[in-house]
């Protein structure tokens, strides 16, 4: 009988994907892991609440559930990571850190350790095994819920490692699912963007991490023109409209963060579209076979996904040239490259 681990979230998909896993025939074992920020009072010891919630899974599933602490390297690989690319003018995206290297890379070299096979999460993705034995990666079947986004940094041995059960199934189907085998989720709340910033605005976040230093500086227009102060570049994204708090005739956006200057660049809607960018340490999963490529290429998780080619410029880096200009081509969030509903591969935008 083969063991599978299921990442335990305390959410509807987990344990709906631990059940289908479950009634599949397999021994299940479930893992939390504790990221450290699931009680802001708590320091070396799981909330009760959260044993207390784990406990309850284990006793619905008939599994037991292990509560595995990795707040230590949560916060060096994950949350660091988020303040310094705020720091530095990028708008990060902590999910596409997570996948590959807290989930699919700390807790499914646990779960090896203790003899599972594989760990699965409650993703919605597909996975392929292709003849050639490399691992290929689809969108899930519901488009509304689709994950496939957070999970194109993922290795060909953390694929093979992988289990995705939702994969050909809805969240209306996924919720039938709980309902009729009186599943009960810990909590009835989607997961946040970002998980582990509670009851505080992410600024307020960032300015208690160590090393970080918020840096006032000029809002210029593009044409250079000066407009105004601002308290921090960590307040903006480009694209972003809201708080900006320079009058004018028609609404400025964020077109850029220029870092070296500590300076807001802001114009009008129209100004930011853009044609190109470049992408930096891609990861992948199927490649082109020849380049220039093209792909639909999904440049944040909200975003439908737009025509487009990739050039190759060296082993870890791409041109990607869109078909039509899109707006607020962020520097800092992940770029996903797609064939149809194939994942190819994905990086972070320069």
């Amino acid at each position: 009988m083969t063991i599978i681990a299921v990442a335990i979230s305390g959410g509807v998909d987990s344990l709906v994907a631990a059940f289908l896993l479950k009634r599949e025939g397999h021994e299940v074992t479930g893992v939390h892991f504790r990221t450290g920020f699931e009680d802001q009072g708590a320091v070396n010891q799981p909330p009760p609440s959260q044993l207390k919630d784990m406990a309850d899974i284990g006793r619905q599933l008939k599994m037991p559930v292990e509560v595995l602490d990795l707040s230590q390297p949560f916060h060096e690989e994950v949350v660091a990571y988020f303040a310094s690319a705020y720091q530095s003018g990028r708008t990060p995206n902590p999910c596409l850190v997570c996948n590959p290297t807290i989930k699919f890379g700390y807790i499914l070299k646990h779960v090896r350790r203790k003899g599972a096979a594989a760990l699965a999460t409650g993703h919605y993705a597909r996975l392929k095994k292709a003849p050639s034995g490399r691992w290929r990666l689809f969108r899930g079947i519901d488009s509304r819920k689709d994950q496939s986004y957070f999970l194109s940094r993922l290795t060909q041995d953390q694929l093979k490692g992988a289990r995705f059960p939702l994969g050909e199934l809805t969240k209306d189907e996924v919720r039938a699912i709980a309902r009729q085998n009186r599943l009960v989720p810990a909590t009835k709340k989607e997961s946040q963007d970002i998980c582990f910033i509670k009851q505080m605005p992410y600024h307020e976040f960032l300015k208690r991490q160590t090393g970080f230093q918020p840096r006032e500086g000029p809002i210029e227009d593009t044409q250079g023109r000066v407009l105004g102060r601002h308290r921090g570049l960590h307040l903006f994204t480009v694209g972003q409209r809201r708080g900006i708090n320079c009058p004018a005739a028609e609404p400025y956006y964020v077109v850029r963060l220029d870092y070296e200057r500590d300076c807001l660049i802001v114009g009008r809607r129209q100004e930011l579209a853009q044609r190109t960018c470049t992408v930096e340490d891609v990861n992948w999963i199927h490649r082109p076979e020849r380049f220039p490529a093209s792909v639909t290429a999904q440049i944040r998780y909200r975003h439908q996904g737009a025509p487009a080619h990739v050039t190759h410029v060296d082993p870890g880096t791409v041109e990607l040239v869109f078909d039509h200009p899109q707006n607020a081509v962020t520097p800092g969030q992940g770029a996903v490259f797609y064939r149809d509903r194939e994942v190819l591969g994905g990086g972070w935008i320069a």
